[in-house]
């Protein structure tokens, strides 16, 4: 029993210098900077927009395809299951791994969204939170697709903005890349309705529950 729990921890330890060098806690990393990025831009009280804050919102918006971005990692799941590793080491490490990294990142993006929808509606801009969704599914979409395929990164907007741009304006006038594109948009929009309906509800579950304690109090 011994001999073999030994196996399996060295196998997993292999598992992570060979195949997981850190880029999942990276690809977290950059998918939870549009969350932060969220609470600063769109928890301010004033309608007074500062420099500073277009700026941010730029940067939000480059990096935000960095959450829904973690659904595309899954293709190293299936690396993982085909490098010979043990069903143990696949059903205990691998998929909780990426299951857990993937859904973390999509609860990243949702909440951001829900920043960004709550936001224009202190505004008075209600009538603008599914339209602002909508096209930021659609920019995520790109995004993502410029990212897993032709291999950018945010930080290219600024390094490279001509290259970025000559490159999205080739695929956007191309069927494959486009048909791609349209995909991503609609498992998006699913993905995204469904976490925001688990992530209202639990916010009011957790609401209710406190409200009723103040009662009791």
């Amino acid at each position: 029993m011994t001999d073999r729990l030994l196996s399996v921890l060295f196998e997993i330890n292999q598992a992570f210098s060979s195949i997981y060098s850190g880029w999942i806690l990276w690809n977290l990393f950059l998918a939870f900077i549009p969350l932060a990025l969220s609470f600063i831009l769109f928890w301010r009280q004033s309608r007074f927009r500062p420099v500073w804050w277009w700026v941010l919102l730029v940067v939000f918006i480059a990096f935000l395809p960095n959450a829904p971005y973690m659904l595309t990692d899954i293709i190293h799941l299936i690396r993982g299951t085909r490098a010979g590793h043990s069903g143990w080491v696949i059903a205990l490490v691998f998929v909780p791994l990426h299951v857990g990294a993937m859904l973390a990142g999509f609860v990243a993006y949702t909440v951001s969204l829900l920043n960004q929808g709550r936001y224009l509606k202190r505004q008075g801009a209600e009538h603008w939170v599914l339209r602002a969704e909508l096209l930021t599914h659609l920019l995520s979409a790109i995004g993502i697709y410029l990212g897993r395929f032709r291999r950018f990164n945010s930080w290219d907007l600024a390094a490279d903005p001509t290259d970025v741009l000559v490159s999205t304006l080739d695929d956007l006038t191309s069927k494959k890349p486009i048909a791609v594109i349209l995909i991503t948009f609609t498992v998006l929009t699913i993905f995204y309705w469904l976490m925001k309906q688990i992530i209202l509800g639990l916010y009011l579950r957790v609401r209710y529950a406190r409200r009723g304690k103040d009662v009791l109090s």
